[in-house]
């Protein structure tokens, strides 16, 4: 019996970790932000005092983030910002290796936002918006 109950904790701590969905975050002194203009913050077309990290490439909260908030695909966002560099229209946000780096790197700054899974949230940084 006790087997079976270890069993299904594990089972819902797994299923309830892949559930957790992605979330902008901001210094904890940061206001809330609409989730357009977090859109053209990534893009390189918001307001320039917010400064902007994202995640390595190949994070799957990286792909998870800009599919729900800039509608594009890894592919898609390597070509957008390979065409503003290109043209000289802008230049694409630092990466940080993952969700520590991110919450460090936010929380030291508070005009930066940023994103992580929701179950990476700890007093370091505000949740601003769930996309």
């Amino acid at each position: 019996m006790n087997k079976l109950l270890t069993i299904l904790a594990l089972s819902l701590t797994a299923v309830a970790s892949a559930n957790a969905a992605v979330v902008v975050i901001g210094n904890p002194a940061a206001a809330d932000i609409a989730i357009n203009d977090v859109k053209k913050a990534f893009l390189g077309k918001g307001d320039s005092s917010v400064v902007v990290y994202e995640l390595e490439e190949g994070n799957p909260v990286r792909s998870e983030f800009h599919q729900a908030v800039t509608g594009k695909s890894d592919a898609q966002l390597k070509a957008f910002w390979s065409k503003q560099v290109f043209t000289g229209k802008g230049t694409p946000p630092p990466a940080v290796s993952g969700a520590g780096a991110m919450k460090s790197a936010i929380a030291s700054n508070p005009n930066a936002i940023g994103y992580i899974d929701e179950a990476d949230v700890d007093a370091t940084v505000k949740v601003i918006l769930k996309p």
